[in-house]
């Protein structure tokens, strides 16, 4: 994959770029605008050194994967919603958390329903994405109690059938939207923009 330059340095074209990360023209614009990703233009083409790439998909890693500090965290920068990804599959949460940290969502995950309430009662969400199957607390309870906390509060299910009776149960509870497993990335942020009036 990519270019090898004299010094071993791997370089990536834009196509290799959007497979890499899974995203789109308009998300990888974006992130070169905002100065996330440097790119290096050679000729009429864009070019990306893959350990720049790899340093920042590194930064942009969900935070629950890093030793969480005991103080309450500062509240998310201005402008960015915050979002609170719920599953019990930590592929699934990694997926999540990755590919809406790349829109620029700030992101948090919780590994299940009892961890998600807990950081609701201390955090502040602008957005709820949860597994309707996970073992505990299922998420149409984690609904349940997260719309006491926050009535407006806008949430998106995940699920690995679309017809069942717990996601039309979900829909009656006034979820924002849901995702049929598998998904792909533009599924996400669509669904994720719809709930957010965005």
């Amino acid at each position: 994959m990519g270019i090898n330059f004299p010094n071993d340095e791997v370089f990536l074209t834009t196509e290799e770029v959007l497979e890499y990360l899974q995203v789109n023209l308009r998300t990888v614009y974006r992130l070169i605008k905002a100065g996330k990703i440097p790119a290096v233009r050679v000729g009429r083409q864009w070019r990306f050194r893959k350990r720049d790439i790899d340093a920042w998909l590194d930064s942009q890693r969900p935070r629950a994967d890093r030793p969480e500090p005991a103080a309450p965290r500062p509240a998310a920068r201005a402008g960015r919603p915050r979002v609170l990804v719920v599953d019990d599959e930590s592929s699934i949460r990694e997926l999540l958390a990755k590919t809406l940290a790349l829109a620029e969502y700030d992101v948090e995950t919780a590994p299940d329903g009892r961890s998600a309430i807990e950081r609701m009662r201390m955090h502040s969400y602008d957005l709820l994405i949860a597994d309707l199957k996970m073992p505990g607390l299922d998420g149409l309870s984690l609904i349940r109690e997260a719309k006491r906390l926050k009535a407006d509060l806008p949430v998106i299910i995940i699920t690995g059938y679309s017809t069942e009776s717990s996601a039309i149960e979900a829909v009656n509870l006034g979820v924002a939207g849901y995702l049929t497993k598998p998904f792909r990335v533009p599924q996400v942020l669509a669904a994720a923009a719809r709930a957010l009036g965005e």
